[in-house]
């Protein structure tokens, strides 16, 4: 159950709510005026702004309780099971023309993002077993091929998923890509903890990306049919439609059709009005209950 779109640094943004991700920690930030000159701490702007009015907000999604349900709830959608932490050594084609799909977050040999976990992590562990893969990886990026990587590449994901600095790879990889981004523009659109995972969830599935079905492109047309809470809109009837946009693309591609995640679970904490993700939460997946108590 993977990604439609391209990651979003590896594609050309096509409007300016995209751009604001393509930073992390520690890089140069423009103030949007092209000189690349920081603004005054007087008088914030842009990223520096954003910043601001984040830091003001209560943690929501990113809260250490919740970023734990975010991850059962997601690993009941991809894997079918609230137990993520076993699925770092995760690893199959799932047929869904996007090769192999690995690891917590369902990283893809097709979709940029599984090549990118391996540099960054050969970059800090030069003598990793998945180093060797490197070429055949960047050659397979943007395709459904195996070519290179049978039929070793499989069984030397599953025993670098043994190594604890593999698997914080995985994290932090998820986190810089999916989760940071999809909760802060979730905040900065003045959406809650359901709000914040619908946006998390969507990014997983349908990838950073600004083609036809990538988040960014779902996220546009979503603003443009209504107003987000920080436009003045109301937080439930914008969901809603954000929803209605993301199952309508999930539905265009036959790897995607069955919409449990949005059906049974999603909406299910939308119609309630659990705009906080409290507990007991229960949904279905698949035809399966999940249920998460404390």
């Amino acid at each position: 159950m993977k990604r439609a779109g391209c990651l979003l640094f590896a594609a050309v943004p096509v409007f300016v709510t995209a751009t604001v991700y393509f930073f992390t920690p520690g890089e140069t930030e423009s103030d949007g005026s092209g000189s690349g000159a920081k603004p005054s701490a007087s008088q914030p702007t842009g990223r520096a702004a954003e910043n601001a009015v984040i830091a003001d907000l209560p943690p929501g999604l990113a809260a250490p309780q919740k970023k734990e349900l975010a991850s059962k709830i997601v690993a009941s959608a991809e894997n079918s099971t609230l137990n993520w932490r076993d699925q770092y050594g995760y690893i199959e084609d799932i047929g869904d023309g996007q090769g192999y799909t690995a690891g917590i977050i369902g990283f893809c040999t097709g979709t940029h993002d599984l090549l990118v976990l391996v540099e960054r992590y050969t970059k800090d562990h030069p003598d990793n077993g998945l180093a060797r893969y490197l070429p055949a990886l960047r050659k397979v990026d943007g395709t459904d091929s195996h070519e290179g990587l049978d039929p070793g590449f499989t069984a030397a994901w599953k025993k670098e998923a043994e190594v604890a600095a593999f698997r914080e790879a995985q994290n932090e990889v998820r986190d810089r890509i999916y989760f940071d981004p999809a909760v802060r523009l979730a905040k900065l659109d003045g959406l809650g903890t359901l709000g914040q995972f619908i946006y998390y969830d969507a990014m997983v599935m349908h990838g950073p990306g600004t083609g036809p079905t990538g988040f960014y492109s779902l996220r546009e047309r979503a603003v443009s049919e209504a107003n987000t809470p920080a436009e003045g809109g109301k937080e439930k009837a914008y969901l809603d439609i954000f929803l209605d946009i993301r199952r309508a693309a999930m539905k265009s591609k036959k790897s995607h059709r069955d919409t449990s995640r949005i059906d049974t679970a999603q909406r299910r904490f939308l119609y309630a009005g659990n705009f906080d993700l409290k507990l007991p939460l229960e949904w279905a997946m698949y035809g399966e209950t999940f249920r998460v108590t404390r």
